[in-house]
């Protein structure tokens, strides 16, 4: 019931913005187009002007631009940007359609190492939004072997936690918040869905265009019960025929390959694929503490390689349709396959080895892809929807017991942690819609609505007579909001989320059906051009996940119990873009946090300490600082650093086991960093070896303070996970324009001992090297 009415609510919307501007659909149209430097390289922050009009709109990092709400005629389009020439371009425009140009513009032979480009790029938008948003440019870390955690790893506020190498388990904290309070989508789509081969530490980066991190409050149009954040990979704008590929070899036997491709025609049928591949024997050497399980002799501190821990996953994802069409901007049909094979070294913590012990998964989902700006004038519609059919199989069949020497004897006919061929399908499906009506120049509608579904199914044929307790959620989340903004100047949106989930815990069909409503509102003000002030507010609820109440068959222990959390939550921050002459450019970032949730959702460790289970806390309040600084010399060299303090403290008075207020109130939250930072430097050479050819030059350095694993109220129990500083270094050449790239890197260069997290020791010094073709080609249409 609950469904039917918010589904009327939306199509009511849409219903009502048609009437109210049907007898003016076919009043305007618009232009849309792409621009190309004679390199054949996407012209970026570039000007495009409808002469004697007040009309335009800049170049997106593709290229791209678009203006609507243009009346029926022809026009002249001036172009205009430093280091190019000025183009003008005649073009006509038929009211209820969309004209269509690429454009080439040529360079100018001013020496372009010596200005600064005026405009702003989509990275520049995203980051003046009214929300705490930071955008990251992945294009600049094509020529490394980063996946998309790696990548993230370098934003301020943001840490990710692995617990190994290549396909390990990981868990991203942002601003104190982690694991399924940040919400992870690709170009506004959920991720909650896509199963153990489609994660963000095995997707590469060349896989996206940039990368939005919203810290805290996030807007309606992600559609998510996010509770401290969330993640959006834009993968950019692939209507142009390009090819992108690369091939990498390292340390450890790791191999990753990558290629992204796009054709499309002139009358807008386009073709993509995307397809990647990673493989490592993970057979790096660690410190532990182990004895043989033959002679009990005890060895502390030996250094072992991990023996069982191999992992490889492929991806293929296709999408056929057509762009740029009256009807749709982009209408598209997908499908992504691909599948993962993963060897389970150790338990949650390293005094758990295994031998045998591993996972396999697949993933086969279906997708389509529609998006209309102006479906009728000031009508914005988007519609997603995916259903994933993969597998997944936890695979234990060894009854043996092994130590970190390789070693291994009978251990009774219970597998090596429960014998186990249980297969079983997620069944996850998803639905999301969106409508933004521009009301006025000023003011824009939004509605969104996301439904997603969960329905785990499977059997075991070594343990027949278990029967299979139903484990299905289901969560529909309803936002609305309104925006009022003046370009350049202050923006201020309000915003209203209704969530509802359903859950059947048993094979009586026994339910529980919760609702819940928050709020909240972000706004900002340029005190000056170069000078931007942030604030947002928002009442966050978030539903506990199927994996943290139903557990993962790994390492996840469930917990049918957890009740969702509630947080109210603040955000302030303030940027400052300047220059101090034509050449030499700052920018500094400042944000601060405040968090007071109930019912807080965590990860703790089990009672035999093997594995992780989700639990509540009455009450967690956090407060935090992040800052950034960044300095750049021409396109010569840039450098920068942040750093990030955050404190978690604990508000549950009373605890089980204790008498009257426990000891552990008020005591700042265990197994979680809390003082962390970056730092980079990076050198560009143009033209060595000849024009066209540069070499960069660039090193990264990673700090993360030690922390606790557990309360610090337990004395000498606590237990510390120690500081980590890590080293790395890349060396890139690019030949032809960025036509052939050769990169090296050095990760680990000091070889130290690194863990995010308890006795979870990560790689140590590793080498790669990465060799990345790129071609593109602008549309004629």
């Amino acid at each position: 019931m609950m469904r039917a009415i918010q589904v009327a609510r939306l199509v009511l919307l849409v219903l009502l913005c048609v009437g109210s501007r049907f007898s003016i659909a076919q009043v305007t149209g618009s232009i849309r187009g792409t621009i190309s430097s004679g390199s054949e390289q996407p012209a970026v922050a570039l000007t495009v002007r409808i002469e004697q009009t007040a009309l335009g709109a800049v170049s997106d990092d593709a290229g791209a631009f678009l203006i609507n709400n243009v009346a029926p005629g022809a026009y002249t389009l001036a172009v205009t940007g430093i280091g190019y020439k000025p183009l003008h371009y005649r073009v006509s425009v038929v009211a209820g359609q969309a004209a269509t140009v690429a454009l080439t513009v040529e360079e100018t032979s001013v020496g372009m190492d010596e200005v600064m480009v005026v405009g702003r790029s989509a990275v520049q938008e995203a980051n003046r939004q009214a929300y705490n948003v930071t955008a990251l440019d992945a294009k600049a870390l094509y020529n490394t072997t980063l996946d998309l955690a790696g990548a993230l790893d370098r934003v301020a506020g943001v840490r990710v936690r692995e617990s190994g190498g290549v396909g390990s388990s990981f868990n991203l904290s942002l601003n104190g918040f982690s694991g399924n309070h940040v919400r992870y989508f690709i170009d506004g789509i959920p991720m909650e869905g896509f199963g153990s081969s489609f994660q963000i530490n095995n997707i590469p980066i060349n896989a996206a265009e940039r990368i939005e991190v919203y810290k805290g409050v996030v807007p309606i149009w992600l559609g998510s019960d996010a509770l401290g954040g969330a993640i959006n990979i834009i993968t950019g704008n692939r209507q142009r025929n390009y090819i992108d590929a690369s091939y990498s070899y390292g340390s450890f036997n790791t191999h990753r390959s990558v290629i992204n491709a796009a054709l499309t025609s002139k009358s807008g049928l386009t073709a993509q694929i995307s397809a990647f591949q990673n493989y490592s024997d993970n057979n790096y050497k660690v410190t532990v503490d182990a004895a043989d399980i033959y002679t009990g002799r005890y060895s502390p501190g030996v250094r072992v390689p991990r023996f069982h821990d191999t992992y490889h996953n492929e991806t293929l994802i296709a999408n056929v349709g057509v762009v740029d069409k009256r009807y749709a901007d982009k209408l598209l049909l997908g499908v992504t396959v691909g599948k993962n094979y993963k060897e389970i070294q150790t338990g949650a913590r390293m005094v758990s080895v295994f031998g045998g012990w591993h996972r396999r998964g697949t993933i086969l989902m279906p997708s389509l892809k529609y998006k209309k700006v102006d479906l009728l004038p000031g009508l914005d519609v988007t519609l997603n929807a995916n259903y994933n059919l993969g597998t997944e199989q936890n695979i234990d069949t060894m009854s043996v017991r092994y130590d970190w020497f390789g070693n291994s004897k009978p251990n009774g006919s219970n597998g090596e942690r429960s014998r186990s061929l249980y297969k079983y399908k997620n069944n996850n499906g998803l639905a999301t819609g969106t409508v933004s009506y521009r009301l006025s120049e000023h003011q824009t509608l939004a509605l969104s609505d996301v439904f997603n579904t969960f329905d785990r199914r499977g059997a075991d044929p070594l343990n027949p007579a278990v029967v299979d307790q139903p484990k299905q959620t289901h969560k529909n989340v309803l936002g609305v909001g309104y925006t009022y903004s003046v370009d350049d100047k202050w923006s201020t949106s309000v915003f209203g989320k209704h969530i509802m989930q359903r859950n059947v815990l048993s094979a009586n069909d026994a339910q529980a059906s919760t609702n819940k409503l928050g709020y909240g509102a972000a706004a900002t003000y340029f005190l000056l051009p170069t000078l931007q002030l942030k604030a947002s507010y928002e009442l966050a609820n978030r539903m506990p996940e199927a994996q943290e109440i139903f557990g993962d068959v790994e390492n996840q222990e469930g917990n049918p119990n957890l009740k969702p959390e509630r947080s109210r939550n603040v955000n302030v921050g303030a940027s400052f873009n300047f220059a101090l002459n034509e050449h030499d450019r700052f920018l500094v970032n400042a944000n601060g946090v405040y968090r007071n949730s109930d019912n807080f959702i965590y990860n703790r460790l089990n009672n035999n300490q093997s594995k992780l289970v989700a639990d509540n806390r009455d009450g967690v309040r956090t407060l935090g600082v992040d800052g950034e600084i960044r300095y750049s010399h021409k396109r010569y060299f840039s450098a920068g650093a942040s750093a990030t303090y955050q404190y978690l403290q604990n508000q549950q008075k009373y605890e089980p086991g204790y008498t009257g207020i426990s000891p552990l109130y008020q005591d700042q939250m265990p197994n979680i960093p809390y003082l962390f930072g970056n730092a980079d430097v990076s050198w560009q050479l143009p033209n060595v070896g000849g024009a066209g050819n540069n070499l960069s030059l660039g090193y990264n350095l990673l700090y993360v303070h030690e922390f606790y694993l557990y309360w610090p109220s337990r004395g000498g129990d606590k237990l510390t996970v120690p500081q980590q500083f890590s080293h790395d270094m890349n060396v890139v050449y690019s030949l032809k324009n960025g036509r052939y790239n050769i990169g090296l890197e050095g990760k680990n260069l000091a070889n130290a001992l690194l863990y995010d997290n308890f006795s979870l020791q990560k790689p140590g010094r590793a080498f790669y090297v990465n060799l990345r073709y790129f071609f593109s080609k602008p549309n004629n249409n």
